[in-house]
């Protein structure tokens, strides 16, 4: 047997954090899109998800917008990825204690209360954008006075994943 090894292959972080982007691209939402993915201790993909109206409502009906009234925008109607993928995971609940997810985007304080009430013990996140809104400065309060652990994806370079579906 002659040869190495292939040494661009991608890390667990990296692929988890590939698959949680992977799922955004799902999202009908034009400004924001979220994926996550839940993974058990040994490397197994329990459930993905992403952020997209309630199951039932029309993506053509539903209000996409960020500005206006509150009730004609998305905010008080859409699903967000955490919140899916939770949801969307078949096993028992035992299972997700201890797991961690993936997301793209760092969980809002609503998400942070499914997460811990779900039994995620840890976050990776690609981007906290809007760490200093208060959703997310009660995300981190919610987060550490419950001892789940959160931190940004560690790559050991930004890296452009292309995939060919040809």
């Amino acid at each position: 047997m002659s040869g190495e090894k292939r040494k661009d292959y991608l890390t667990w972080d990296e692929y988890f954090m590939a698959i949680a982007k992977l799922s955004a691209m799902r999202s009908k939402d034009p400004s924001t899109q979220v994926g996550a993915c839940i993974v058990s201790n040994d490397n197994r993909i329990l459930s993905i998800g992403y952020n997209g109206a309630p199951n039932g409502f029309s993506d053509e009906k539903f209000p996409w917008g960020r500005e206006g009234d509150n009730l004609d925008t998305k905010y008080p109607y859409v699903c967000h990825a955490e919140l899916n993928a939770i949801l969307n995971y078949r096993g028992s609940k035992k299972d997700l204690e201890n797991s961690k997810i993936y997301v793209d985007l760092f969980p809002c304080n609503e998400c942070a209360k499914i997460i811990i009430q779900s039994g995620i013990k840890e976050v990776i996140y690609l981007s906290d954008k809007y760490a200093n809104s208060e959703n997310n400065i009660a995300s981190r309060k919610l987060l550490d006075e419950c001892a789940i652990k959160y931190g940004k994806v560690k790559l050991k370079q930004e890296k452009d994943i292309k995939i060919e579906l040809n």
